[in-house]
């Protein structure tokens, strides 16, 4: 064992040289190993006690006689294994205190639950859309609906709601309820499908859809962005709407958005389980082949072919083979 690994979990000098001296003197009584150690008796029998709560050794049978070390692998595991508990609880303290901050910042950065001068305010800039994006969502106490259409930009902070997470894996931890509807053509983004099944895993609510009209995040239907349709350019400029009359427009956009899109997998879809058969046309049609090479690798009629595939469209609840294939990659179905 190399000199200090005790010490990186959790124990001190003491107790690994107490340790290491356990496993090799045997026999010693407490008075000889407090002298071969050079440590005080009353260092030593903390020392001891140390071991003994942390697993690295075991009671010892009668009065006087030392703790009976135990085995290292084993011993160690459970070291670290403790030690690991202690790590995620102290990342989970800080994440809430992080998450705390958040909320704080976007209160006193939106500083009324509704928006200023009127119910509108404007906001300039792709740094400052962007900072008043992840405000807002701090700030979100139960829900969080999001319309999410391309252009994107690229960038840390682009004020767009299709940056990929937005905050949307804090806000999932924090037991915020998400709904997105996501544009078809914003889906074949590179990496977009991918980063969106991770999401839709942890919980996020999604669909998808042609033609989404427009930006949107609302946050507990009470505030709702409008971010700007090109967040790359300098000057341009988001809407945070909290008037009554636009908010209760923008609101039932979103609901009306919603019912009519698909549902991708998750809370919002229907898992089902394919057939052999059906998964094998899914990896045909996913790899893009058309009609007339798909009925040569099943060795079928043309027609048979479309029939299978009008079926398994049918199964996955899906209305174009671009649904059936995001369907099928959310679900895990294909690499």
């Amino acid at each position: 064992m190399s000199e200090g690994e005790l010490q990186t979990l959790g124990l001190g000098a003491a107790e690994e040289r107490t340790y290491e001296a356990l496993l090799k003197e045997r026999g010693l009584q407490a008075e000889e190993l407090a002298r071969l150690l050079g440590l005080p008796r009353d260092r030593l029998d903390v020392a001891l006690g140390h071991l003994v709560e942390h697993g690295l050794a075991v009671p010892a049978d009668g009065d006087g006689a030392l703790p009976h070390p135990a085995a290292p692998a084993a011993a160690i595991r459970t070291l670290i294994h403790r030690r690991q508990a202690e790590l995620h609880l102290r990342s989970a303290e800080l994440e809430r205190l992080r998450m705390t901050a958040d909320r704080i910042a976007g209160r006193l950065m939106s500083g009324s639950p509704t928006a200023p001068e009127g119910g509108i305010e404007v906001v300039t800039g792709p740094r400052a859309i962007g900072e008043r994006a992840e405000y807002l969502l701090a700030s979100a106490e139960r829900e969080v609906a999001i319309l999410d259409r391309p252009p994107y930009v690229k960038g840390p902070r682009d004020g767009s709601a299709g940056r990929s997470g937005l905050g949307i894996e804090a806000l999932l931890d924090r037991g915020i309820e998400v709904r997105t509807v996501l544009d078809r053509d914003g889906l074949a983004t590179p990496g977009r499908m991918s980063s969106v099944a991770g999401l839709v895993e942890r919980g996020l609510r999604a669909r998808v859809t042609t033609a989404v009209p427009t930006k949107l995040i609302c946050v507990d239907r009470r505030i709702t962005l409008l971010p700007p349709t090109d967040a790359a350019d300098p000057r341009a400029t988001a809407l945070v709407i909290g008037d009554a009359l636009l908010h209760n427009a923008l609101v039932p956009l979103f609901e009306t958005v919603w019912e009519r899109a698909t549902p991708l997998g998750g809370p919002d879809g229907e898992d089902c389980t394919l057939p052999k058969a059906q998964k094998e046309l899914l990896g045909l049609l996913a790899a893009g082949l058309k009609d007339e090479a798909i009925a040569r690798r099943l060795g079928v009629h043309v027609h048979t072919a479309r029939r299978r595939i009008s079926h398994l469209l049918a199964t996955l609840g899906a209305e174009t083979r671009f649904q059936a294939g995001a369907q099928a990659t959310l679900r895990g179905w294909l690499d």
